[in-house]
């Protein structure tokens, strides 16, 4: 019998939560590592039972922690991130010119096809790569060293490489995302990259048809249409058809086209989630609804679902790694909340039901589905 996994990272410790096919009874397992932030985990495509996670601290920093079975049993792997080449600067919020320096790993993305390797965006926006499970790190510093480096600004939770999105089938072909950067290509595994952020608008720069500067929170592809992805931004959900190359707007009749995660339905390349905010000061739903939306035309129809998820009164958000789809035949999508909830579907979004409560304020989610 087939089932799932879900990771959970949140700020004082790790879930991991699992239930068969059916999803209707979960066994929750946690919190491993106790009191740390607990900023991303995420399995291996290529072996389920490793997992990769991002522990870290104001006052101990930051450590990658590793598991070979599952999620039962961890132990710390190497943490040495440096940056190579030039050190350089960039802009800060004023303008003025500040060094890189590492802070933390905001997002760990394992090989699609090589269980030990796998990449990790950290902040200050930069892109490392390990080949051996995460005992040693080296950074892909064509990157950083663009030459709009340093022009790129942090956004409000710092200058952060926080989305990985790996080819399906061209293991040179790599999408990042950074605030406040943008978002970039590389086709040559990481030794040079491509702004693509032609057809972004973003009114917080003066000039809106900036090469780089977008914040760009989230993007999402479907494996069987790679050259189509799509992007949950500052303002606006965006659709390019062309690898990133350009990008159009397909918010439609969303109540707010402001929030953090986006998804893609397993099985429907055009099926897509987002969890819209009420604005960039407000981050709760409107009228304090928590509403999943799904447009099943790959942007600009888009409807609500509600069964299940609070009416009234939630005043929660969804981060940018809080949400994930399995690929189970019947395609489950997860959510989890700065409440502590992580709320399931097991029917593609038409209804919901948490399936654990009282979490500390989840920051990812993440889904293996079991066969």
């Amino acid at each position: 019998m087939s089932g799932v996994r879900v990771l959970v990272g949140t700020r004082k410790g790790a879930f991991v939560l699992t239930a068969d096919e059916r999803r209707r009874q979960w066994e929750v397992d946690g919190p491993h590592f106790s009191g740390w932030e607990i900023y991303h985990l995420k399995g291996s495509p290529a072996d389920p039972d490793r997992i990769f996670a991002s522990q870290t601290s104001g006052w101990f920093g930051q450590v990658v922690q590793r598991s070979d079975d599952g999620g039962s049993t961890w132990g710390q792997v190497g943490g040495d991130f440096t940056y190579d080449g030039v050190p350089g600067q960039h802009q800060w919020y004023d303008g003025s010119l500040r060094p890189w320096e590492f802070t933390r790993v905001w997002h760990l993305e394992p090989s699609l096809t090589e269980p030990d390797t796998v990449y990790a965006g950290v902040e200050d926006a930069a892109l490392f790569k390990s080949t051996d499970g995460g005992e040693s790190w080296h950074e892909l510093s064509g990157l950083r060293e663009h030459p709009t480096g340093p022009s790129w600004q942090p956004g409000a939770g710092g200058m952060c490489l926080h989305t990985i999105v790996a080819h399906p089938t061209d293991d040179q072909r790599l999408y990042v995302a950074i605030s406040a950067a943008g978002a970039f290509r590389t086709d040559d595994g990481g030794k040079t990259w491509l702004p693509i952020n032609k057809g972004l608008r973003s009114g917080e720069i003066p000039d809106t048809d900036a090469e780089v500067g977008h914040c760009v929170h989230r993007i999402a592809m479907h494996p069987s249409r790679p050259d189509t992805l799509f992007m949950q931004k500052h303002w606006d959900v965006m659709r390019s058809d062309d690898a990133g190359d350009s990008w159009h707007e397909v918010s439609g009749n969303l109540p707010s086209d402001f929030g953090f995660p986006i998804d893609v339905h397993a099985h429907e390349p055009e099926t897509v989630y987002v969890v819209p905010i009420k604005s960039d000061s407000e981050h709760f739903p409107p009228d304090g609804s928590l509403r999943v939306y799904r447009s099943r035309t790959g942007g600009d129809e888009w409807e609500a679902l509600t069964e299940g998820l609070p009416q009234r009164d939630c005043y929660v958000n969804v981060l940018r790694d809080a949400m994930a789809v399995d690929s189970l035949d019947s395609c489950g999508v997860y959510v989890g909340t700065t409440g502590g909830q992580v709320y399931a579907s097991a029917d593609s979004g038409d209804s919901w039901a948490p399936i654990v409560r009282d979490l500390p304020a989840v920051l990812s989610v993440e889904v293996q589905s079991l066969r």
